[in-house]
């Protein structure tokens, strides 16, 4: 049993942060496909802006290999609670802070289109986001204190 809800923790990690990133990369990749309809010269930055909901996945992917080394046999049932908590909170938080990174990045890719100079403005507010999912994993490394 404990395996098995370590092994759920270890699957939210890397499902729900993989999935808020490809959510995040396709609502930023629509949003320049929009763009360069009208402003072509404008690749480089929108490819910038729509790649950043990228690293909530990579977060979800180090927590991953963090956590399952300590995924075996003979572990306790608070070894797999604290495993499983990290999963989701990791999880969740790069489901979240991945789509509304994408959200705030394809407005600014809008504004971009637009012809107003918005990338760095959309770089920093961009970052807000993307801080929760940092938090949660700084949170999960610091849980693997209570194996």
């Amino acid at each position: 049993m404990e395996q098995i809800l370590a092994s759920i923790g270890l699957a939210l990690m890397i499902g729900l942060s993989g999935s808020g990133s490809a959510i995040g990369l396709s609502i930023g990749g629509t949003s320049v496909i929009g763009m360069i309809k009208k402003k072509p010269d404008a690749f480089g930055n929108g490819l910038v802006l729509s790649g950043l909901p990228a690293t909530q996945g990579l977060y979800g992917f180090v927590a991953f290999i963090l956590y399952s080394a300590d995924v075996k046999a003979d572990m306790t049932m608070l070894q797999a609670a604290v495993i499983f908590g990290a999963g989701l909170a990791v999880g969740l938080a790069a489901l979240i802070s991945a789509i509304q990174q994408g959200r705030v990045c394809a407005s600014g890719i809008h504004a971009i289109g637009a012809g107003h100079n918005a990338f760095p403005n959309t770089m920093i507010l961009a970052a807000f986001p993307e801080f929760y999912a940092i938090l949660a994993l700084v949170a999960a490394i610091l849980m693997r204190g209570l194996l």
